[in-house]
């Protein structure tokens, strides 16, 4: 098996077409176990810069978690392998699930155990002012900052699974490809990550192999 290559990291401008938070970040690596397997969440501070990008985290915020991780190995090794493991199970099940419409329940059990841990730092906040505002679960990036990552990620993935259509989770055939996504079409005839960049390759090779 190939090990992944580590190029200078995109995780603050990856697309994110994933159709859930939740493969967003499975989709800050590609090319799986392949010759082009990319690896783009290299340190903590590459995970900052992701969630900033995927609006987990604001710039202000941010700003202020990269100092923290930059003064504070022990907090940058953990949220590094916390965001790595969660990063893998979601993966996981996402795969398990587009080729056989089942996960693992070790997967699951192990995402229920994530949350649970992030629940415990989070507050239920109203999300407006008004009478009929609904809550939302809300971590301090200061005083929780892993669980501040790793929780808006691992509720996008526990709701998708308990109040989806699970059929709608595919992954990208594309060469050196893999990312996940919900497909939100209405068909549901979406096949693949960026149709300008999978879905044309495909239609390039298909026109090289016919002339």
């Amino acid at each position: 098996m190939q090990t992944p290559q580590f190029p200078p990291s995109r995780a603050a401008v990856l697309p994110l077409v994933g159709g859930a938070l939740a493969f967003d970040l499975t989709n800050t690596s590609s090319g799986r176990g392949g010759p082009r397997w990319l690896e783009h969440l290299q340190t903590a501070a590459n995970i900052v810069d992701w969630a900033r990008h995927a609006k987990i985290l604001t710039g202000r915020d941010a700003k202020r978690l990269h100092q923290l991780v930059s003064a504070n190995r022990r907090l940058a090794g953990r949220l590094l392998e916390g965001m790595l493991e969660l990063r893998e199970l979601i993966h996981s099940v996402g795969v398990d699930i587009a080729a056989t419409s089942r996960a693992r329940p070790r997967h699951m059990d192990a995402l229920v155990r994530i949350h649970t841990e992030c629940l415990s730092r989070a507050r239920l906040t109203p999300t407006a002012s008004t009478v009929a505002s609904t809550f939302a679960w809300v971590w301090d990036p200061i005083e929780s900052p892993v669980e501040a990552i790793l929780g808006p990620v691992v509720l996008s993935a526990l709701s998708m699974l308990t109040g989806s259509d699970l059929s709608r989770i595919k992954r990208c055939p594309g060469d050196h490809c893999g990312w996940l996504f919900f497909d939100a079409t209405k068909n549901k005839r979406r096949r693949w990550c960026e149709m300008e960049v999978c879905g044309n390759r495909a239609k390039q090779k298909r026109r090289r192999r016919r002339t």
